[in-house]
């Protein structure tokens, strides 16, 4: 090691999520030495505090669950749902190499394990190549004692459901718990887990934490390393190439080697105020992204040092989030299907269809925004009868809401619609009047003004012993109702790259030693969000993409 250089590795990653460490495994066990740097004191990124669903088409574990699925169902779905935003080299890389790196991981590690999520459907099911039975997997169940000591640094999804450890596959069931049998066996089900849990020293986690421990957990097995608190600084730019970077470690700053470069997977650019001012819909706050907090876009400027190109900026994962007193934004996902509850703009009046994707749901948001009609923030309004049949924000039916929420002014009741309308300040009749057509609406079961129910993708989270599962009238009181914003699980505009996940300059060059992936890279969505997954898949892809390239690139180099 030259005297320059505090520490060498071939490869050096920048971010812990699910992407850095699947780049930093896969170049472990293609033989190159590899170190993951992460910005603050834990490791997982956005990806532990997410359902960790994965999106990959036509992977072994869809077939293994009897799924149909091909190259060219995918290829016309993203096609379809993308159009040419982005270069269809792109969109083949990831269809060709996402299967290969969920197969690559599963037959080369032992804890790298998915699951098959029935039914949660493609987000635009309806469009060629679209499945309504879905292609979403999870992180099979994961006890966090094979963690060790390495668990207290894990980062924490921190969900409302506390004690409750969910699969993605069963929270919608339990969701049903008042409703159907399914609802209540499998809350019966996670009930047992949760005592196992008090009963023993059994230490069970799902969803993004389950897919981080075990990514973590095969990381440390073949050897790679995982620093915490060592931000990255600056890239090291020597012979025409990316050759290093500079971290901080204690105060120090330390230079590290990497001897086939770089690879970007620190995320986007959530909690930076400035960057989402001048690149994002307005308003934005940073209070209402559910993204972690190190995603400050720290390698967008050391980038354009270099010359590097950027697309997609204005553009986010978005979802729309509430802010319940003394905790992190929380993501409303289920309760926008939930049948008899609705979303209005400051007239009282529905805008949209509440149970669209949460990423067009923002998109709509915007949209919708005019002086005359703001709707930001919207009111989410329901009556009795949804608190007593759904969880509504973690709470479960039967449980009060926290006394916090009215004390503060976050969640506002009224015995009457006219009442609700008062005490948030929109027109008492209007809303009157939005409520009494949306009932007629739910004793139809049709909704004759945003089709809400007719997608497959709606009634995932819908009540199925009902006529249309997302519509039911608003009849009970007390009412209610809670603000939402356009809030977003990570921006997904950064470095532009190539199939390789090259970062590319300007000129069309790549710059060598340099790799991105992740929500610090322009997406491969585009975009758009075609599936449950669609923001971990890619980065998981082309975090693979990326090592398998350096390590093709390191064998010739030495048969040379």
């Amino acid at each position: 090691m030259s005297k320059q250089w505090d520490s060498s590795f071939d490869v050096v990653v920048v971010g812990s999520g699910a992407g850095g460490l699947t780049a930093a495994l896969t170049a472990r066990l293609r033989g190159l030495s590899a170190i993951v740097v992460e910005k603050t004191e834990l490791f997982g990124g956005s990806t532990s505090k997410s359902g960790g669903t994965v999106w990959v088409p036509n992977n072994l574990y869809l077939k293994e669950a009897g799924v149909e699925d091909s190259y060219e169902q995918a290829s016309a779905y993203m096609d379809a749902a993308i159009g040419n935003r982005v270069p269809k080299s792109l969109k083949d890389a990831y269809l060709r190499r996402g299967p290969e790196m969920i197969k690559y991981l599963h037959e080369n590690t032992e804890h790298v394990r998915w699951e098959y999520t029935p039914g949660y459907s493609d987000y635009y099911p309806e469009l060629p190549g679209g499945n309504p039975n879905g292609r979403a997997m999870e992180a099979q169940l994961f006890d966090l004692n094979k963690l060790g000591e390495d668990e207290k640094n894990l980062r924490k999804a921190g969900l409302p459901t506390k004690g409750m450890v969910l699969k993605s596959s069963e929270f919608h069931k339990v969701n049903m718990i008042t409703r159907t049998w399914i609802g209540k066996t499998t809350s019966l089900k996670v009930g047992m887990r949760l005592i196992r849990t008090k009963l023993s020293s059994y230490k069970p986690t799902t969803l993004g934490e389950a897919l981080v421990a075990r990514l973590y957990t095969s990381l440390k097995e073949a050897g790679g390393e995982v620093w915490l608190s060592t931000p990255f600084h600056d890239l090291i730019f020597e012979n025409n190439r990316v050759s290093g970077i500079v971290v901080e470690q204690k105060g120090k700053k330390m230079k590290i080697e990497a001897k086939h470069g770089v690879i970007f997977a620190s995320g986007g650019f959530s909690h930076n105020r400035k960057l989402r001012e001048k690149y994002l819909p307005q308003p934005t706050k940073t209070d209402w992204t559910l993204s972690s907090e190190g995603q400050t876009g720290d390698i967008i400027e050391a980038s354009r040092k270099l010359g590097a190109k950027l697309d997609l900026m204005d553009k986010m994962w978005g979802t729309p989030t509430s802010i319940p007193p003394g905790t992190p934004a929380f993501m409303p996902v289920a309760e926008r299907a939930t049948p008899g509850l609705i979303i209005v703009n400051s007239k009282g009046e529905r805008y949209l269809n509440e149970s669209v994707p949460y990423h067009e749901f923002v998109d709509k948001m915007y949209e919708n925004n005019q002086s005359e009609a703001t709707t930001v923030p919207s009111w989410m309004i329901f009556d009795q009868t949804v608190k007593k049949r759904y969880l509504v924000f973690g709470i479960m039916p039967g449980q009060s809401f926290p006394k916090t929420w009215a004390e503060t002014g976050y969640l506002k009741v009224g015995h009457t619609p006219e009442e609700l309308a008062e005490g948030i300040g929109i027109s008492p009749k209007k809303l009157a009047a939005t409520i009494k057509r949306f009932n007629k609406f739910a004793v139809d079961g049709k909704d004759q003004d945003f089709k809400r129910g007719e997608s497959a993708y709606d009634r995932y989270y819908g009540d199925p012993t009902l006529k249309n599962p997302n519509l039911a009238p608003l009849e009970k009181a007390p009412f209610y109702a809670i603000p939402i914003y356009p809030g977003d699980i990570g921006t997904k505009g950064g470095l532009v790259t190539d199939d390789l996940a090259r970062v590319m300059q300007e000129n069309g060059q790549p710059i060598q030693g340099l790799y991105a992936t992740g929500n610090c890279a322009a997406s491969v969505m585009g975009e758009t969000y075609p599936g449950p997954g669609a923001t971990i898949g890619p980065s998981m892809v082309f975090g693979y993409v990326a090592a398998s390239e350096m390590a093709a690139v390191a064998a010739r180099l030495k048969e040379a």
